[in-house]
């Protein structure tokens, strides 16, 4: 019965693959495949949670990936009570979904292009779901992330859902390499790969945390971002309102339900890691009550009801996270529950409820009689309602901060797109790989700090790459080198061999040659490639689209290609001394992942115009 346990992670993969393979023009077989899926998922859950009920909770080591002396990669499922709460609600809620959206996307053009996001969504949950250790959490947290991408941008004729979706994407980046510096710290942590279910031993906790309180500290950090960004907690709140772009089902099932409470399992799956951590618990509690109380204002103002579901949501989960933080875990789920089922439902009715408020508006409108006041506390309340509109800048701050010093740096290096600068950068890495493969020694001054230089070209490779707006090849070909770099900063160091080389690059390269091929692929066919609009050939070229997208997918580390194993192996091999070359990798992978998929929405999503010849 344990095997139970698999059979559910594989079935929405079964659905996935028999739906690519399914005529987009058979809207019953499409439909009738989801319902049989969803309906196998809801017969299994209850009965593997029945089986968990009396055999206690269960850990299965299912694969080993890959194996080394001083590294294991494997895969590993864990089930006890938050996974049985989130694996029945995401279940049922899926079934009831999926039977609505049979008939809500009827003749809709991407019919099977939404119910193969959502298997895709589906898979990415339950492996997030029943992971048993952070690595196998990692695949699921991927997958989360770029069906979100699919489903904002469902209508992807229009600007709007397409600059949502690559907003909601660059925010989602940031939380997964939180998860990404999790697992690089636990590994200096434990010298192992940690399980859930050890993890939950007290006394090999306690004794770690004692001897390494500063490493402990700083894991629960990165675990606390990775949470607070995939649940909108401030200050990533604003990305919730912007992913209601999508159809209401998927609305429904991802950013009221399911995916938006991502962030509270993590933090209840790693509760006995940090719950002796008193500075992490009062850090999560308070961000979780000044997110319900900033969120909460928010929603009040929103000129959209999907706007103030959303932030009602988030305020919701605010409040989640400070039950989580008292230690009040049954009440946390008990409430997961309960806000999953009411926001799946309101999102569901939500056309129905406009229409009827604008029609009770019309005929019963009254107009309210304000009275001036000049009392502080009326000050203080308009104040507050300014700021609410406003969402208390979240996104200019997001942009400010984060987004604009990257484009001012991009420019700042436009140098390295002039060839003859590149000929020599590529030069120095062929030349540098080839004395480090033949254990060549440089002087021990610059050797030591050569993994720093070689990790900054890496940066600004990818910086380039983000700020390019004309030549598509050269970004492209930039987000290659970017990742050759990184790669060669990391080669120093004596665990990291040649194979670990060969398994991250070996994933890159492909992917790098696929994406080439379909770039010139669209050249010949006379299709006009820059970066400065959205041009939409997916429409005219669903097969390019289909593979260029998982081009950009492997060269980001997505779970397809060797790479994904090697993000890890390179995270790994990096020291725990090493701060600045920790740093500068992480800009890297979360540029990266924004950079390529710039390039995919760019080409291939918008409304579709053929240049005049």
């Amino acid at each position: 019965m344990i095997y139970l346990i698999p059979i559910l992670v594989v079935l929405p993969l079964i659905g996935l693959i028999f739906g690519l393979f399914t005529s987009s023009k058979t809207e019953k077989q499409i439909g009738l495949l989801a319902l049989i899926i969803t309906s196998l998922h809801i017969i299994l859950t209850p009965i593997t949670i029945v089986y968990w009920f009396f055999v206690g909770n269960m850990n299965l080591k299912e694969i080993i990936l890959y194996k080394s002396i001083e590294y294991e990669f494997f895969i590993d499922f864990y089930f006890d009570h938050v996974t049985a709460v989130y694996l029945w609600t995401g279940s049922l809620l899926t079934f009831m979904v999926t039977i609505y959206s049979k008939y809500y996307l009827h003749l809709e053009k991407g019919y099977k292009r939404f119910f193969n996001s959502m298997f895709l969504f589906f898979l990415g949950y339950n492996i997030v779901v029943l992971s048993g250790n952070f690595e196998t959490m990692f695949i699921g947290w991927e997958i989360l992330g770029i069906s979100s991408f699919l489903l904002i941008a469902f209508y992807r004729d229009r600007y709007l859902p397409i600059k949502n979706a690559m907003k909601v994407f660059s925010i989602y980046r940031i939380g997964d390499v939180g998860l990404i510096l999790t697992m690089w710290l636990s590994h200096h942590l434990w010298h192992e790969n940690i399980t859930f279910a050890k993890m939950t031993n007290e006394d090999i906790v306690i004794g770690h945390l004692t001897s390494h309180s500063i490493l402990g500290t700083s894991i629960s950090i990165f675990i606390l971002l990775a949470a607070i960004v995939k649940s909108a907690q401030l200050p990533f709140s604003s990305w919730l309102a912007r992913a209601m772009e999508g159809p209401s089902p998927s609305s429904a099932i991802f950013y009221g339900s399911l995916s938006v409470h991502m962030g509270a399992f993590l933090l209840m799956r790693t509760f006995p890691f940090w719950e002796n951590q008193l500075v992490v618990r009062i850090i999560v509690g308070v961000l979780g009550l000044t997110t319900a109380f900033i969120s909460n204002y928010i929603a009040r103002v929103q000129p959209s009801i999907k706007g103030q579901i959303a932030y009602s949501s988030s305020s919701q989960i605010g409040l989640m996270f400070l039950e989580i933080a008292l230690g009040l875990e049954y009440l946390a789920l008990f409430h997961f529950m309960g806000n999953a089922f009411l926001r799946t439902y309101q999102l569901l009715i939500a056309p129905s409820t406009v229409a009827y408020l604008i029609k009770e508006q019309f005929y019963t409108y009254n107009e309210e009689i304000k009275h001036q006041e000049n009392s502080l506390y009326q000050k203080i309340k308009n104040s507050f309602y300014v700021l609410s509109i406003k969402e208390w800048y979240l996104d200019y701050f997001m942009y400010r901060f984060l987004w604009l010093p990257l484009k001012w740096a991009g420019k700042t290096f436009h140098f390295i797109g002039n060839p003859f600068i590149l000929s020599i950068l590529l030069a120095i890495y062929i030349i540098s790989r080839i004395l480090l493969h033949n254990k060549i020694s440089f002087l021990p001054a610059v050797e030591q700090q050569l993994p720093i230089v070689y990790s900054l070209f890496g940066l600004m490779f990818i910086v380039r790459s983000f700020s390019e707006r004309y030549n598509v090849f050269l970004a492209f070909g930039l987000i290659v080198m970017s990742h050759l770099w990184i790669d060669l900063s990391v080669s120093f160091n004596q665990y990291f061999t040649l194979d670990h080389t060969l398994i991250y690059l070996s994933g890159i390269l492909v992917s790098g040659l696929v994406g080439f091929i379909c770039l010139f692929n669209l050249k010949n066919k006379n299709e006009k490639l820059d970066l400065t609009n959205f041009h939409g050939y997916a429409e005219n070229h669903k097969k390019t689209n289909f593979i260029f997208l998982l081009a950009t997918l492997g060269l980001a580390g997505f779970p397809i290609t060797t790479a994904f194993l090697g993000k890890d192996l390179i995270f790994t091999h990096i020291q725990s001394e090493q701060i600045l070359i920790t740093f500068i990798t992480s800009v890297c992978f979360v540029v990266d992942g924004i950079a390529t998929l710039r390039i995919y929405t760019r080409l291939f999503l918008g409304e579709y115009k053929k240049e005049l010849v």
